[in-house]
């Protein structure tokens, strides 16, 4: 599979278009048929491309999480108080270094009738409030998804929960791209499955005027009168793709469908795409599943901690993973000691901290430091290193003491963020800002709202909200 840009090819060269439509979107997840529906609303001859026999891809096997505030009804029914602008400040301190503020504007304001779409599309969510983590596995909908009440994220903006996940017992990504899906031809648009797109068709002026695809193994051509929409999703599982741009995520496990190639990447790459973000990606921590193991302290293999362990996952994760080579344990007593429902395992035991860092081959007296410091801070009531929430702050105390090995790289999972440069209406630029006539995208193969930092529930909110975007553009 390569990871090399796709060679555009010569309108001139065509000879003879064998499918045109004012609109082309390519894939068909969450944000192409978003595409699809915006484009066909506005009357609009649309016609989707989708390399399986069915659309769905990476969001149909996702929890079914969305990102969602603003004061969303769901919200209001649970008894929050939320806002966009609030919305807003958090997600600029949440999703950077350097996140697209425009973009996250735009989703803030919008927010609130964006989850009326998806309401209007037939997609379920229940009014109920969900405590205890980050991802139902019941069928309630709002909680807390990211590091809205963790320091320094609590004083920069008003937490709210703002995981809003569709109404299913267990991951819910099938029901919502079971609704989309429906919707697609209901809005008039076009699918052809088993059709494998492989490079973009370019005019005299280098404006995207059609694809070319494959499909039963013959060459064909599709024209796109007004322009094409790429949703083909992220790179993740293209390794020489990986091997390139983001070579720290090889360490850790791909989340996502064999079609994450990277595809709708190389293809605006090779029309004169700029494609930005790249090394960065989402790496999933796994160490809080149940909630109380977030009482215990997070360190690295110099026995140190490296930030406050209420943090979201991903948080921890892209620590551990950009900063202390992927190589952490959570140190627990046996007070806190429970056993995980997640990848975790137990590293070592020990009777007291001495022995406990002796097995962890941790240099003498860091660990033992390490924990000492910690637990005068618990005692006060007060973490001075790291902030960490009053809820969680224990002494480690009651032997025997426990680590449990949670940063391997077979039990982080990650996928891609970076992507084609686009503006918030979807239009796909050049290096130098330029737009490329007739090219849009969005989803995973456009750079989104998670420059680098994330927040459950943000891939299926971004794709869906920035595929409306683009492929109302388009139609335009």
């Amino acid at each position: 599979m390569s990871g090399r840009p796709s060679d555009v090819r010569d309108a001139a060269d065509v000879p003879r278009w064998h499918e045109e439509a004012e609109v082309v979107v390519v894939g068909l997840g969450a944000a192409g048929s978003s595409a699809a529906i915006e484009a066909a609303a506005t009357g609009a001859d649309v016609l989707v491309l989708e390399c399986a026999s069915g659309g769905g891809g990476t969001s149909a096997t996702s929890h079914g999480q969305l990102y969602l505030g603003g004061g969303t009804s769901i919200q209001k029914a649970c008894g929050f108080e939320d806002s966009p602008e609030e919305m807003f400040k958090y997600l600029v301190a949440s999703c950077g270094p350097g996140p697209d503020e425009e973009k996250i504007r735009l989703f803030c304001e919008h927010s609130v009738e964006h989850f009326n779409w998806l309401v209007g599309k037939g997609v379920p969510f229940k009014e109920s409030y969900f405590a205890e983590g980050t991802d139902p596995m019941t069928d309630d909908c709002l909680s807390y998804t990211g590091n809205e009440l963790a320091h320094p994220w609590c004083e920069i903006a008003r937490p709210a929960p703002r995981g809003h996940t569709v109404r299913q017992q267990g991951p819910s990504g099938g029901v919502l791209m079971q609704q989309l899906l429906g919707a697609v031809p209901d809005a008039g648009a076009r699918v052809l499955p088993d059709t494998h797109c492989e490079t973009l068709v370019v005019d005299r002026e280098r404006a995207v005027v059609g694809v070319v695809v494959r499909t039963l193994g013959e060459e064909r051509f599709v024209r796109a009168v007004r322009g094409v929409v790429l949703t083909t999703g992220g790179f993740i599982q293209n390794s020489e793709m990986v091997a390139r741009y983001a070579p720290l995520l090889l360490q850790c496990t791909p989340v996502g469908c064999d079609t994450d190639d990277g595809s709708g990447i190389r293809m605006g790459v090779g029309a004169g795409a700029d494609a930005i973000r790249m090394e960065a990606g989402l790496v999933v921590l796994p160490f809080v599943s149940p909630v109380g193991l977030r009482r215990g302290v997070l360190v690295n293999r110099q026995g140190l901690r490296f930030v406050n362990e209420d943090v979201y996952q991903a948080r921890a994760g892209e620590l551990a993973v950009y900063g202390q080579g992927d190589d952490v344990f959570l140190i627990v007593d046996d007070t806190i000691f429970e056993r995980t429902d997640l990848p975790s395992v137990v590293a070592a035991v020990g009777a007291d901290v001495a022995e406990l860092e002796a097995e962890l081959e941790i240099p003498y007296g860091s660990l033992q430091a390490t924990i000492r410091r910690y637990n005068e801070d618990a005692e006060r009531g007060e973490d001075l290193l790291f902030h960490k929430a009053p809820e969680y702050l224990t002494p480690l105390a009651n032997p025997p003491y426990a680590a449990l090995g949670c940063g391997e790289s077979e039990r982080c999972t990650t996928f891609s963020l970076g992507g084609l440069h686009t503006r918030p209406s979807g239009e796909v630029l050049t290096p130098d800002g330029r737009e490329i006539a007739g090219l849009y995208a969005a989803g995973a193969t456009a750079s989104g709202l998670a420059a680098q930092g994330y927040n459950s529930g943000i891939s299926l909110s971004d794709a869906t909200f920035f595929g409306r975007q683009a492929g109302a553009q388009a139609a335009r």
